[in-house]
């Protein structure tokens, strides 16, 4: 059984360990070898596709980085996946487009807004996953999984 004065000397030694070791790691995280935020790729474009992105509620059907609605596919890597050219025809369809029984609404974006949306998905798209590379919607896994047993 530790005396007061031990047990006083021992909470205050571990408080200060587990503050430094805190700042230590903050400090670490923060050094620019560990940035992982593609905060350069930013552009006056890349603002311009967020807004709209936050304007038309595309996170309540959509997930990007994980975060979002599971109604509609994960667009982090989706440029990658479907091109620009598809993504680009999607955002200006005038009519609803119904892929898999889904609809998704006809936005009908001009070609500057669907340019903005395109660089704020390319954007989204550079950032380091930490060797997450493919981003899976939940709704997608069991057909991913289905396809793996076959």
């Amino acid at each position: 059984m530790l005396s007061k004065k031990q047990a006083r000397a021992f909470f205050l030694g571990g408080t200060v360990v587990t503050f430094l070791i805190f700042i230590g790691l903050t400090i670490f995280s923060l050094s620019k070898g560990q940035d992982q935020t593609n905060h350069e790729g930013i552009t006056e474009q890349v603002v311009r596709g967020k807004v709209l992105w936050e304007e038309n509620n595309c996170m309540g059907c959509h997930t990007i980085l994980g975060e979002g609605a599971y109604y509609a596919p994960e667009l982090t890597k989706v440029l990658d996946r479907r091109g620009e050219g598809y993504v680009k025809a999607v955002l200006m369809s005038p009519v609803p487009w119904n892929p898999n029984g889904r609809q998704m609404v006809a936005y009908g974006f001009t070609k500057e807004e669907a340019d903005d949306l395109i660089a704020f998905f390319d954007w989204i798209g550079g950032i380091d996953l930490n060797g997450f590379d493919t981003v899976v919607s939940p709704l997608a896994k069991d057909k991913i999984e289905r396809q793996t047993k076959n």
